[in-house]
């Protein structure tokens, strides 16, 4: 896997977070202006659509989002929407478990909070499956990846989270380190890894790459050996690597461990095949 400088994986996120700004605008939708037809507005591409949007979210005053993003990037993402349309940017911000039961738990209670969803994509594709989506178009669509677009067209993505091995460089040495999961049975390895308690896709996508029995097997086998520190968040975990608290984690995302390391951490990335990304997008809730 080609890992990108940190000069450019800055700049990549700036221009995905300018990007989702953008996004934005186009989808809030004036839930005040009862003759609008929502879903005939999120689908036209029409001349004056981001007028008639802009218009719609001024009167209320501010776009409503739900988001599995950092704190700091959220502060960076309003700011630079704020700026720009003179909207306010209400955000809620939770793990992509979360929002993905909070959306549904109001859908399901008749209350409607969020004008615009952006989490994990398989919560995304959840909230597709449950009906609580609008389908939409955007004029941004061009610029993006063709794998940034469902078929459906009801989410789209916008970013892409790296899935990393980090260690602590005091606790663990850069010869040691495993270049295979194979390597993970190794003794060395007793009560010195981590692991985000809710990777489900992450696994899913070794567990393919390994093949399921083979790859089943062997992960029951680095438990029952050396077992794993289980723990609920990627900054959190990452955070426990640079102290030191667990030596070694599998699942790490790449700009988390980045930023970390800029801080002066003693922390270092690297990746195993088969490497994961997982795509995070926004979409519009029905």
């Amino acid at each position: 896997m080609t890992q990108p400088t940190e000069p450019q994986d800055a700049a990549r996120r700036r221009l995905l977070m300018l990007a989702a700004a953008g996004n934005l605008a186009h989808l809030a939708t004036p839930a005040l202006a009862q003759a609008v037809d929502a879903a005939a507005l999120a689908r036209t591409l029409s001349p004056d659509r981001e007028k008639r949007l802009l218009e719609g979210a001024r009167k209320e005053g501010e776009v409503s989002l739900y988001t599995s993003l950092t704190a700091e990037e959220i502060a960076g993402l309003a700011a630079a929407f704020e700026k720009k349309y003179g909207v306010k940017l209400k955000t809620w911000r939770a793990s992509s478990e979360k929002i993905l039961q909070r959306t549904v738990t109001e859908a399901r209670s008749s209350r409607f909070e969020a004008d615009v969803i952006e989490t994990n994509g398989p919560e995304l594709e959840a909230l597709y499956r449950e009906r609580l989506l609008l389908p939409f178009a955007s004029p941004h669509a061009p610029d993006l990846l063709p794998q940034a677009l469902r078929t459906h067209g009801h989410w789209v993505g916008t970013r892409v989270n790296m899935f990393v091995h980090a260690y602590n460089t005091q606790l663990v040495k850069k010869e040691e380190l495993p270049r295979s999961y194979a390597d993970l049975v190794h003794p060395r390895w007793k009560g010195r890894l981590g692991i985000e308690a809710e990777d489900e896709d992450w696994f899913a996508m070794v567990i393919r790459g390994l093949g399921e029995d083979t790859g089943l097997k062997l992960f029951r086998e680095i438990a029952r050996v050396n077992g794993f520190s289980v723990r609920k968040g990627h900054t959190l975990l990452a955070g426990l690597v640079g102290s030191g608290e667990v030596p070694m984690a599998l699942t790490v995302y790449s700009h988390g461990a980045d930023k970390l390391k800029a801080k002066g951490a003693p922390l270092e990335w690297f990746a195993m095949a088969p490497a994961v990304g997982r795509a995070n997008g926004v979409g519009i809730p029905r």
